[in-house]
């Protein structure tokens, strides 16, 4: 197999960003709306939101997954991050998130000082709960009837993974 090259995102990846949030599989899993325009996504890629750190992975320079990580902004959570990852539904099982998760953590732990990550993970997205699980996260919560997908509520689980600092 390829090696899994991460790297920051450009606002060049758009188009790639527009093919895997239009999966079908990817929006049951986000909540993102379908038929999102490429144009939004230029928009979206050319400002970045402040304080927000933006991967990619890629395979023989195919972009085939994201991570995005949000740093709280204030004075009090400055140490909270939330984050939220999407792979290409053709490069799944394949070590991609994985390969996403590891540097992430790694960007918190070393350099972010963030010692709390967060995210939110629909409860029937049992790869994606078990990915987190091996990354620390723990499920610290199930929100009922949190977002509409295909006509029906879907619960999701708050996780969280928290660095512990030795005393």
């Amino acid at each position: 197999m390829s090696e899994i090259i991460i790297r920051h995102l450009t606002p060049e990846d758009a188009a790639a960003l527009h093919r895997i949030y239009g999966q079908p599989d990817t929006q049951a899993s986000k909540l993102h709306l379908p038929y999102s325009s490429l144009q939004m996504w230029h928009t979206r890629l050319a400002t970045p939101q402040l304080n927000a750190h933006l991967l990619v992975a890629c395979i023989d320079d195919v972009v085939v997954g994201q991570c995005a990580l949000q740093v709280e902004e204030r004075a009090r959570r400055r140490h909270v991050a939330s984050l939220g990852m999407v792979v290409d539904q053709r490069y799944r099982q394949r070590g991609v998130g994985t390969t996403l998760m590891r540097e992430m953590v790694a960007l918190c732990d070393n350099w972010l000082q963030v010692s709390r990550m967060e995210l939110a993970v629909f409860v029937d997205n049992a790869t994606a709960i078990a990915l987190y699980h091996r990354f620390g996260f723990e499920i610290e919560g199930t929100a009922k009837g949190f977002a509409m997908r295909h006509g029906e509520l879907i619960d999701v689980h708050y996780m969280a993974r928290i660095k512990h600092v030795p005393d």
